[in-house]
């Protein structure tokens, strides 16, 4: 007698089938998706900084654009032209100096590069001679002038990234007038959900445009800091060595602790002293724990509360795919993905995992809605809209 599976059972069987088959699908997804953040990391880094420029002077050009001289207002075209135009100026500047710091690195990386290994053996001159020769022959095998030209080509790739992020820029504040009837039409015609969504999109712009904002300041601040303590002990790199602190502080937790060691090692190849050199890195980790352990955190306040596990896993991430670009742009990413998670009912966990004190969003007031639901409203036109463009 054959036995046939009871009606209880099919249904077991078809939903564990579904299972693995949604298991499958979302591996073979992420690995797609994983290949493509890969292979245009260009295109969508210079996408990703072309947007956050686009939010950090969003506000700023709609103020303007609304102010009024008498009767006289300033056109929009006029105000986002005036924009492009400022910021284009200042990207190129800034691109410029940083290319010509890197080429006085570079520069100056040639005459010392006969002196580096001597100076870094002697730190281990402690450890016997055995161990202070084999460390000298170590640095001498290593291809200084490879590791040169790397750096100068990826520094020749700073100004081609710069024309892209101009350009998109550029194509952003063309669609600006646009963009809230776009996005009411993409949630088919309902203001409401088209309000909501607005708010979490400005919740997004205003938490990565202030830490942006403090951080902007807090690693000038340091920077300058440490170009005056490289002054004082004399350095010829001391300019660089202000620009590097500045810009390697956006890398969080780990960018100051890199840029402390190589001020360092500068240092102490140039003054061939480990007196001076210690008292330089003292200097220079006490600025380094001031503004970032106390000054830092009590400006940004609750602003972002990450996790700052969440921080590193987003940093290790991100800086694997997208190389030292992902390392800039890891905090901004991560706080976009926790906002948008935690108004999404089945990725409200990830959000709970990203938060530090597992208190995502304070924006209560936004309603949580399932996945299915939020996907259903981005195609399914309201019914109220679309009877009253009927009746047009």
């Amino acid at each position: 007698m054959s036995h046939t599976p009871t009606p209880e059972k099919a249904p077991t069987r078809t939903q564990s089938r579904n299972r693995v088959q949604t298991a499958a699908l979302v591996i073979l997804a992420s690995g797609i998706i994983l290949f493509l953040l890969v292979e245009a990391r260009f295109l969508l880094t210079s996408l990703a900084v072309a947007i956050i420029v686009f939010s950090l002077t969003s506000d700023a050009i709609g103020y303007i654009a609304r102010l009024k001289v008498g009767p006289l207002g300033v056109p929009n075209w006029l105000a986002s032209l005036v924009a492009v135009l400022l910021i284009s100026t200042g990207l190129f500047m800034l691109s410029s100096l940083i290319l010509s710091q890197i080429n006085t690195v570079l520069a100056t990386t040639l005459t010392y590069t006969e002196r580096a290994p001597a100076a870094v053996a002697d730190l281990f001159a402690w450890m016997g001679p055995e161990v202070e020769t084999a460390i000298a022959n170590a640095i001498r095998s290593v291809d200084v002038s490879g590791y040169m030209r790397a750096m100068a080509g990826q520094a020749g790739g700073l100004m081609q990234g710069t024309v892209l992020v101009i350009l998109f820029v550029s194509f952003l504040f063309a669609e600006r007038i646009w963009f809230d009837v776009k996005l009411t039409s993409l949630l088919g015609g309902n203001a409401k959900r088209a309000a909501q969504a607005q708010r979490i999109i400005g919740t997004i712009m205003h938490r990565v445009n202030y830490y942006l904002l403090v951080k902007t300041l807090v690693s000038a601040v340091t920077g300058l800091m440490v170009y005056g303590v490289a002054l004082v002990f004399g350095l010829e790199l001391a300019v660089a060595i202000g620009i590097l602190t500045f810009v390697l502080n956006y890398i969080p937790n780990v960018g100051s602790i890199v840029a402390t060691v190589l001020a360092t090692l500068v240092t102490y190849v140039q003054l061939g002293e480990p007196g001076p050199t210690l008292a330089f890195f003292l200097a220079v980790g006490a600025i380094q724990f001031l503004n970032g352990n106390i000054i830092d955190p009590w400006l940004m306040g609750r602003a972002l509360r990450l996790s700052t596990f969440g921080i590193i896993v987003a940093l290790a991430f991100w800086g694997s795919v997208w190389g030292i670009a992902g390392m800039f742009l890891s905090v901004p990413i991560m706080v976009a993905a926790m906002i948008v998670c935690s108004h999404v009912a089945e990725l409200r966990p990830i959000a709970v995992l990203l938060s530090r004190e597992g208190l995502p969003d304070l924006e209560t007031d936004l309603p949580k809605r399932s996945l299915r639901q939020t996907l259903a409203a981005a195609v399914k036109p309201d019914p109220v809209a679309k009877g009253r463009s009927v009746n047009r």
